[in-house]
């Protein structure tokens, strides 16, 4: 397995060995997503906020769907993150209220409109096409099927993510099958915009790549779970970030509860603020 296999297929973890074994994901059904977007529908404007169950059906596959029967550019179509294929998830959509040839569906008539794979369940009128990342959380369920484990070290394994977390890998989904949202060469099918088509994906998946390899690092030196002065932490589950610019006893009371985790680097524009020994690292 080369390096970049590694990283995206099998991170060094932080608590070793496997405590138990099981079948995921042998069902459709064994693995459900719901998205919550923290906000309620606008009631009124340009475009309609669609909630879609699926089961087994890509997320930019339903996108060019809905674009279809909503006569619009796949492009126009919005959606908060892309949901795993094999799986039964909820999540929204948005399509412009109007046609490109100026008609349009009624917003009452979306709710049951279905495709092969996937149903609309409910539908809003809103103002803004829904971004990427516009998510309060995602709630999942998975079902574990012939598991094996001792119950001793399953309660001790359990305790121990309790206290320390787990590093917050990006998972293989975001490299494609066979890893092929790392082929460079899709480049080359996007044309000047990175960020969409074959150029967003491949964009994403090196942001993905490049977080997985720094938190790696710092998983195998052990400080995964320590902030130092000139790095940058979030604020858990409200989507916020600061630099540290010191240590004292209230950063580490909720660095130790869960609730200011460290943050890894997403190549992009504009500077991190990060400096000192982390930025030498997420630079090196």
């Amino acid at each position: 397995m080369t390096d970049i296999e590694r990283l995206a297929l099998a991170p060094p973890r932080a608590v070793a060995p496997v405590a138990g074994r099981a079948l995921i994901r042998l069902h459709p059904e064994d693995f459900e997503v719901v998205e919550e977007l923290g906000f309620e529908p606008a009631g009124q404007g340009a475009h309609v906020l669609l909630q879609v169950r699926k089961r087994n059906a890509n997320t930019g596959w339903v996108a060019r769907e809905l674009a279809r029967a909503a006569g619009v550019r796949p492009f126009d179509v919005g959606y908060a993150g892309l949901k795993d294929r094999h799986a039964v998830t909820t999540q929204w959509f948005t399509v412009p209220a109007r046609s490109r040839a100026g008609g349009g569906r009624p917003v009452a008539e979306w709710v049951g409109f279905s495709g092969e794979g996937y149903e609309v369940i409910a539908a809003h009128a809103h103002h803004r096409k829904l971004p990427r990342g516009a998510l309060a959380a995602n709630f999942f369920k998975i079902v574990l099927r012939e598991f094996e484990c001792e119950a001793a070290a399953l309660d001790r394994r359990v305790a121990t993510v309790a206290t320390t977390g787990v590093p917050n890998y990006f998972g293989p989904q975001r490299f494609g099958r066979e890893l092929s949202n790392l082929r460079l060469e899709r480049l080359a099918r996007g044309g000047d915009d990175f960020g969409r088509g074959d150029a967003g994906l491949v964009a994403s998946a090196l942001r993905g790549l490049l977080f997985n390899a720094v938190l790696a690092e710092r998983v195998q030196r052990g400080d995964w779970m320590r902030l130092s002065v000139g790095e940058r932490a979030n604020l858990d589950g409200r989507n916020s970030t600061f630099v540290v610019e010191a240590l004292d006893d209230s950063i580490e009371s909720r660095l130790a509860m869960l609730d200011l985790p460290p943050t890894g680097p997403q190549l992009g524009f504009g500077e991190s603020g990060v400096r000192g020994e982390i930025a030498a690292l997420e630079t090196g």
